[in-house]
C-alpha cells in the first residue's frame, strides 16, 4: 500500500496518473494548499521543502519519497513498468522527464503566477514566460513528430510528466496553436482512461467563469 499526500496541480497529478497507470493500491490524503497544511510539522517531516506531492511506501519501509520526478522513478522502478529497461530507452526517458523537471513545470508555473496570479500586471515578465513556455512546447512537438512517445515508441512516466503540465497550457495563456504533433499526443493521453482516472485525484473544484476570480484570490493569496 502505498499513501500519496496531494493536491490537485500538474506536479500532483503525475502521480496519481502512474498510480493508476501503475494499478498500485494506493490511498489518498489530500493536503490544504490554501491553508498552508503543506507547511505544518508533520508534513515537512515527509518533505522538508514543504510541497506535494509525497508519497509513503509501506511496502518499503515506509520510506517517504517527495519531488514528483523522484516518486515517478521509484514507481517506474518498483513495478518494471513506464521505464525501458535498455539504458537507451532509460537514458532517454530521464532525459525528457528532467526536461519537464527543468523546464516546462517551471517555466509554465511562473506563466501562471505572472498572467493569472500576480495582483500588478508585469507585461515583461508575462511576455518572458510565456515565450519560453511556448518554446518548450515546440520542443516537445519537435520530438512528437519523429517518435509516438516522447522517449520512443514506448508510453512511460516522462510522457507522464510532460503531458501533467502540457495539457494546462490554456491556464498559462500559452496557444499551441501550429503545434500539431504536440495536439495529437495531448489527445491520445488524455483518452487514456488511467489518465482521466488520476487527473481527478484528489477532487478539485473545476474552474468556471463564475468561480473564477475566487479560485484565483485564493490561489494568489497562497503565493504569500
Amino acid at each position: 500500500m502505498i499513501t500519496l499526500y496531494t493536491a490537485a496541480t500538474p506536479n500532483g497529478w503525475k502521480v496519481s496518473i502512474a498510480l493508476e497507470e501503475l494499478g498500485l493500491p494506493y490511498e489518498v490524503r489530500p493536503i490544504s494548499l490554501s491553508k498552508a497544511e503543506q507547511k505544518e510539522p508533520w508534513f515537512l517531516e515527509l518533505n522538508p521543502n514543504g510541497r506535494i506531492p509525497v508519497i509513503v511506501d509501506h511496502d518499503a519501509h515506509d520510506l517517504a519519497v517527495f519531488e514528483s520526478g523522484a516518486i515517478l522513478i521509484h514507481l517506474a522502478e518498483k513495478t518494471g513498468q513506464l521505464m525501458p529497461t535498455d539504458p537507451a530507452g532509460r537514458s532517454r526517458t530521464l532525459q525528457w522527464l528532467m526536461f519537464q523537471m527543468g523546464g516546462v513545470g517551471p517555466m509554465m508555473g511562473q506563466a501562471n503566477v505572472f498572467f493569472r496570479y500576480a495582483p500588478e500586471k508585469i507585461p515583461f515578465a508575462i511576455a518572458r514566460y510565456q515565450r519560453e513556455s511556448r518554446r518548450l512546447l515546440e520542443v516537445l512537438d519537435g520530438q512528437l513528430g519523429r517518435t509516438p512517445y516522447l522517449a520512443g515508441d514506448t508510453y512511460t512516466i516522462a510522457d507522464i510528466a510532460n503531458w501533467s503540465w502540457a495539457h494546462t497550457h490554456t491556464w498559462s495563456g500559452v496557444s499551441v496553436d501550429g503545434l500539431d504533433n504536440l495536439g495529437r499526443w495531448l489527445s491520445e493521453l488524455r483518452a487514456r482512461p488511467a489518465v482521466d482516472r488520476g487527473r481527478k485525484i484528489p477532487q478539485r473544484l473545476e474552474v468556471t467563469e463564475k468561480n473564477e476570480a475566487a479560485f484565483i484570490d485564493n490561489a494568489r493569496k497562497m503565493l504569500v
